[in-house]
């Protein structure tokens, strides 16, 4: 199998990490995206995460029954930060072919990573590149041998999580901005709301303890 792995805080997903998944997905020709959540995301230990078990409930949410996408939680058995190396160690042994999507800036950082030189020997690198992003592929890391870096134009989609962690908690609608099970699971749970969030603003959650299935 053509397995792409697509990591992240995913906190929440969107819609833009699943176009760029089906980007990827059509451009090499992979049999299967596996969206990877980092447990402790060794980059973002400057500020407080969802805890692992809501955000893979939402990522399997996001995925749906779509069987082009799955999530991966290995990561999340483990203790401490994520590292890829790990995770592509852990991954190589079921015999897939193992495609690492990474953005532009990750891609531009590459040679800081633990053991970039394996990440390589492991896995082939498609690199995620918007429309307007900076980056000359094969630019970075060539000197670390292994397998070809993959260039992946992708639909240019300006949806972060943290804008969506802002408008929940400012009350304004994050619909169509998320799946709608993402939506529903976010109100559900009263993730991302501010102390100062309406509860009645549309697309924002509600009480804690009201149904998913209560829509406007």
């Amino acid at each position: 199998m053509r397995l792409g792995l697509l990591g992240g805080t995913f906190d929440p997903p969107h819609i833009g990490h699943l176009i760029a998944a089906q980007d990827a997905l059509q451009v090499l020709a992979l049999d299967c995206v596996a969206l990877v959540p980092a447990a402790i995301p060794p980059h973002k230990q400057d500020r407080p995460v969802t805890p692992a078990p809501e955000r893979a409930a939402m990522l399997a949410l996001a995925c749906g029954d779509d069987p082009r996408f799955r999530v991966e939680t290995l990561e999340l058995d483990r203790t401490g930060p994520s590292y890829t190396i790990d995770t592509l160690r852990a991954l190589a042994s079921h015999g897939d072919e193992l495609f690492l999507l990474i953005g532009t800036d990750q891609y531009a950082e590459f040679g800081t990573w633990r053991e970039p030189e394996e990440v390589r020997r492991l896995a082939t690198l498609g690199v995620l590149r918007r429309a307007g992003d900076e980056v000359r592929i094969g630019a970075v890391g060539d000197d670390l041998g292994g397998r070809p870096v993959r260039d992946v134009p992708v639909t240019r989609i300006d949806i972060s999580s943290t804008l969506i962690r802002e408008a929940v908690a400012a009350g304004r609608s994050i619909r169509y901005l998320v799946p709608p099970g993402v939506e529903a699971y976010i109100r559900a749970h009263g993730l991302y709301r501010g102390p100062e969030t309406p509860l009645e603003a549309e697309g924002a959650p509600r009480d804690r303890h009201s149904s998913p299935n209560d829509e406007q």
